[in-house]
């Protein structure tokens, strides 16, 4: 975010405990705060690959209806997930060319698997 600033700051505990005070700027306005454990080693966001396809929930590959080098329309259906005993159909996003299928039928893949790639 533009607006986020921070900065690191030592201090003593009354009990004698060191902490992190974390100087933290949210448009324009200063925090001093800790951050829990799990914020800190939480995974940081990077901006999805919008050539590659991601599976948005777990399940397994009912069918493949494309091959790599298959050049196809904006909202051709490529395959078919089922999760949860309903059969989602992954369509592609933009007009493209295939450039790798990276499962096959009867994969149980979980979340956040990379299915196919645009070139």
């Amino acid at each position: 975010m533009k607006n986020i600033h921070m900065e690191n700051k030592k201090e003593n505990k009354p009990g004698g405990e060191n902490f992190e005070l974390k100087k933290l700027t949210v448009m324009g306005d200063t925090y001093n705060t800790r951050f829990t454990r799990k914020y800190e080693k939480r995974q940081t966001w990077t901006k999805p690959n919008p050539r590659e396809i991601i599976s948005f929930i777990p399940g397994t590959i009912r069918e493949i209806l494309v091959k790599e080098g298959d050049v196809v329309d904006a909202n051709r259906k490529m395959m078919v997930l089922e999760a949860m005993k309903m059969m989602n159909s992954i369509n592609a996003p933009f007009a493209g060319k295939i450039k790798a299928i990276k499962v096959n039928v009867g994969d149980c893949i979980p979340k956040g698997t990379l299915m196919i790639e645009f070139e």
